[in-house]
């Protein structure tokens, strides 16, 4: 080929490649656009509630896909060197920008407002976090989230692995039985267990009929019933109860995996050497599955401090039953002190943060 037809062909490429560009790029434009009215109308209160669960599965599913396939077909319009570099950003830019637009964005703001008034409006400094420490009914509300932080896991991972043990000894028929009942509320949302929790703490007075289960099983005993969610402090371990019932599944099936995975070998070597089954237990499982351990329990522990739909089911946070979370959604949206919510929320921020940061770097390390 002559030197003339190569630099008339290179000059077809370039003034192709321009339109192409052009044309590609209308494509995302729209995309992009019409995902903007989409959140727009979803933001709007007066949007037909059906209409918007609507568009929001339109766009949850379609939107994004559509945003995508439309990028990287603008990205494959361009010439190869521009195309390698930019093609890892058009997958992760969308959601970079999501995760900037309402995760970081909102959590500055957040944190920002925790040092507003009660309209947000003046600068009152450390006036929300020093109410939050030493106002009486917020000191009960700390008392309440430090019971749960410390039961919930205790008593969660601790059942969770026992019965792992257990069932891990049981034929393959009477397993799978097992792990299903123990699993089963965990398939119940939160909302769904209170309401069937609340049935069983159900109150009547004397003389009448008792609809709840646990004062039907009382006043058949010749016992009188009892307002079981008025009873301080004692309504607190009863709704820390239903949170343990919900997540022992899933401590189970988690350290069950992990036990499975302890070397028979090492529980057969434990065992000639006179080790008795507690001693197995305790000097060769635990320490061999303690990094899934640690990982469950700060699982568990983040689920913990943002724990707000039983307390709300259940009491509403009287008869001093509240827990942080419960509190910022009351200061924020029941009491309308947005810089009081904005720093409980802050506060649950700080205190989930290390927990993630915690096993971020557990999970590191096993791989």
């Amino acid at each position: 080929m002559s030197s003339v037809a190569k630099k008339d062909r290179a000059f077809e490429i370039f003034a192709a490649t321009p339109a192409r560009i052009l044309v590609a790029l209308i494509i995302p434009t729209i995309t992009f656009f019409v995902l903007l009215w989409s959140f727009n109308f979803m933001r709007d209160t007066r949007a037909p509630r059906i209409m918007v669960a609507i568009v929001a599965l339109v766009v949850g599913v379609g939107g994004v896909w559509a945003l995508y396939l439309a990028l990287n077909h603008l990205v494959t319009q361009m010439p190869m060197r521009i195309r390698d570099s930019l093609l890892p950003y058009v997958f992760v830019g969308p959601a970079l920008a999501v995760l900037t637009a309402y995760i970081v964005l909102p959590s500055l703001r957040t944190v920002t407002l925790s040092l507003m008034n009660r309209a947000g409006t003046e600068f009152v400094g450390l006036d929300n976090y020093i109410f939050a420490f030493t106002d009486p009914s917020m000191l009960i509300t700390l008392r309440n989230t430090f019971l749960w932080l410390i039961i919930v896991p205790a008593f969660t991972v601790s059942l969770g692995l026992l019965i792992a043990v257990l069932v891990d000894r049981m034929s393959e028929t009477g397993e799978k039985i097992a792990k299903t009942f123990i699993f089963l509320p965990l398939a119940i949302s939160f909302v769904g267990a209170s309401v069937i929790w609340r049935f069983i703490y159900f109150y009547q007075p004397a003389g009448m009929v008792q609809p709840g289960l646990l004062n039907a099983i009382v006043v058949a005993l010749g016992g009188s019933p009892q307002g079981w969610l008025t009873i301080r402090p004692w309504n607190n371990f009863f709704l820390i109860a239903i949170m343990i019932w919900l997540q022992t599944g899933f401590a189970m099936v988690i350290l069950s995996a992990a036990v499975k995975g302890v070397p028979g070998d090492l529980l057969d070597a434990a065992r000639i050497d006179g080790a008795g089954e507690i001693r197995v237990f305790f000097n060769v499982i635990i320490p061999y599955v303690s990094g899934t351990i640690l990982t469950v329990t700060t699982t568990i522990l983040i689920l913990v401090l943002k724990i707000f739909d039983v307390v709300f089911v259940m009491t509403s946070g009287q008869f001093q039953t509240g827990v942080v979370a419960f509190r910022m959604y009351q200061e924020a949206f029941i009491f309308r002190h947005f810089g009081r919510g904005a720093a409980l929320a802050t506060l649950l921020f700080i205190g989930v943060l290390p927990i993630m940061i915690r096993n971020m770097k557990s999970m590191k390390e096993r791989r």
